[in-house]
């Protein structure tokens, strides 16, 4: 989660936002990463499923809480991909691993205590800023600039010119922003953690009235509207989770308000995640997806299919006393035996986002943003929607601009050329053209992107597409999936329509693996109980022998 209130960190979310980047693990995680845990035979064993967020967290906290507790267990790690870290992710421009780019969840903050803690643990090194130094910041409504800002980075903000535009709609929002971030920020504490349902701690901390309305709304109720909420607000909504503030509701809103101290770690926040699992000491099996789960005699058994570095497929059966499921169950596609879940989590749509990297070296074009062509675009534009611009659905959403966001990450030394080059980085809900990236270009590009190559010697040198679905629609709701779909089968993407960022993911992770432990300790204290009432029973059997 984001924390903090620091308008230019809404930029921080375009030059890196809730989603990742790719490095190609192999097979580390699946021979170096785990085979040391405990042994099979002697403890229960654990399959979680998938290797982002949550399921890194979730093998984090299960092997502390039960080396803690005393409780002896054997995780096994299922990930369909390659690589660890879900959508947080990283590529490489010009295939140049010395210079790595996120492509998804790119930002956390001071207040983000799980990560923040887990990379100093492993001795990440934390970086303040991915965007060039002198960075401006530009909020377009597709027709023109309603906000512009010099910056220096994502620690910085002008509230003087703020409070000068707005009035006092900037400190209004600081104050909603931290009132109502705080009480979510007790689902970490007890009484309030762990909690097996999301609905209800929701509700006990008053968040349901918040997540009930959309942003727009909850704003309005507070005195904040129109144009700060339209303009600066919408804008990070936007950049965010590609959504306006007619659609996403109010504590989502919050969040995306919630962004001082943000960074990220050098080479990728990937990172995190990778030295969760390898601290867990479990056994991470990558390019392994799980096909079908049924239930015999208690134990889960799962069917897998996994792929070797030739690309031969396996399949295998194993059986486990508790799985969780660490990854949305639309996307999961596993077949669930009929009857093996108590409850099967609603099909909740989620947004499709097309983030492209791309480097060239040309600067923006003020033409294609309605300025003079003597006038320097924004290093950094966010989008808004114009008073008459009004998406008739929320897939319309994006409006005149016809994109989120555009970012010039930093300048990048083309490695072919030895040319002083720009990285870009756009957010679009549909693919990017090369009519779109012409006209932000100024210049001519080639249809065929796929054919764009260091040195072409074309407007574009390198170019990168990947399409998420990043987080759902975060539309107005008052309950929540729970953390347990049946007795020993938990879940951690029930998260995403309540808070979805890296942090509420991990938190989630955290959440099960407290349940999971707890419920064990449960069962061995229950064994107990029943082993001394039988001894007393037999001691007392034994006595009335005696007597007679």
């Amino acid at each position: 989660m984001y924390s903090g209130w620091n308008l230019v960190l809404i930029i921080t979310v375009l030059c890196g936002q809730s989603i990742g980047f790719f490095w190609p693990f192999t097979a580390f995680a699946a021979t170096n990463a785990v085979d040391s845990g405990p042994d099979a035979d002697a403890s229960r064993r654990v399959a979680i499923i998938g290797a982002g967020a949550g399921g890194s967290s979730a093998a984090y906290y299960l092997q502390q809480f039960a080396e803690q507790s005393g409780v002896e267990l054997n995780i096994t790690v299922f990930e369909k991909s390659s690589y660890v870290g879900g959508r947080s992710t990283t590529v490489n421009a010009y295939d140049d691993p010395l210079e790595p780019v996120e492509l998804g969840a790119s930002i956390f903050v001071d207040v983000n205590t799980i990560l923040k803690n887990s990379s100093e643990k492993f001795g990440l090194k934390a970086k303040r800023s991915e965007t060039e130094s002198e960075e401006v910041l530009g909020i377009w409504n597709g027709e023109s600039f309603v906000y512009t800002q010099k910056d220096s980075g994502w620690q910085w903000w002008d509230i003087a010119k703020l409070i000068w535009k707005y009035g006092l709609a900037p400190i209004r929002t600081q104050r909603l922003m931290k009132s109502t971030v705080g009480k979510f920020q007790k689902l970490y504490e007890a009484p309030f953690f762990p909690f097996r349902s999301l609905s209800d701690r929701a509700l006990d901390l008053g968040l349901t009235a918040v997540t009930s309305m959309t942003g727009e709304q909850y704003l309005a109720q507070n005195s904040i509207g129109a144009p700060f909420s339209t303009e600066i607000i919408q804008a990070s909504t936007r950049v965010n989770y590609g959504q306006n503030l007619g659609v996403i509701h109010g504590l989502e809103t919050m969040v995306c308000m919630a962004i001082e101290g943000a960074m990220q770690i050098d080479g990728g926040n990937w990172q995190i995640f990778y030295g969760m699992l390898n601290a867990s000491l479990s056994k991470v099996l990558l390019n392994s997806t799980v096909r079908a789960i049924t239930k015999r005699n208690g134990k889960y058994n799962i069917q897998t299919a996994s792929q070797d570095y030739t690309g031969k497929t396996s399949r295998k059966e194993e059986s486990f006393d508790t799985v969780i499921l660490a990854a949305p169950f639309q996307y999961a596609e596993i077949d669930f035996e009929e009857g093996l879940l108590k409850h099967t989590p609603d099909n909740i749509p989620y947004v499709t986002l097309h983030v492209t990297l791309f480097t060239s070296p040309r600067k923006l074009d003020p033409t294609f943003f309605n300025l003079a062509p003597d006038v320097e675009v924004p290093t950094s534009v966010l989008t808004t929607l114009a008073p008459d611009d009004v998406p008739l659905t929320p897939e319309e959403g994006v409006g005149k601009p016809g994109f989120f966001s555009i970012s010039t990450l930093r300048p990048i030394l083309n490695p072919n050329t030895l040319r002083k080059e720009y990285l870009y980085k756009v957010f679009l809900p549909k693919a990017l053209t090369s009519d779109f990236m012409g006209g932000i270009l100024g210049i001519p590009v080639p249809t065929n992107l796929s054919k764009i190559s260091a040195d072409s010697g074309d407007a574009i040198s390198w170019y990168y597409p990947h399409v998420w679905k990043s987080y759902p629609y975060e539309f107005p709701r008052v309950t929540f999936e729970d953390s347990e779909l049946a007795q020993g089968f938990y879940y951690t993407s029930g998260m995403e329509s309540f808070i979805s960022t890296m942090e509420t993911n991990a938190l989630m992770g955290m959440n099960v693996a407290r349940l999971i432990v707890d419920d064990y300790l449960r069962v061995i204290e229950d064994d107990i109980a029943k082993s001394e009432k039988t001894s007393q029973v037999v001691l007392s059997g034994e006595a009335i022998q005696e007597l007679r």
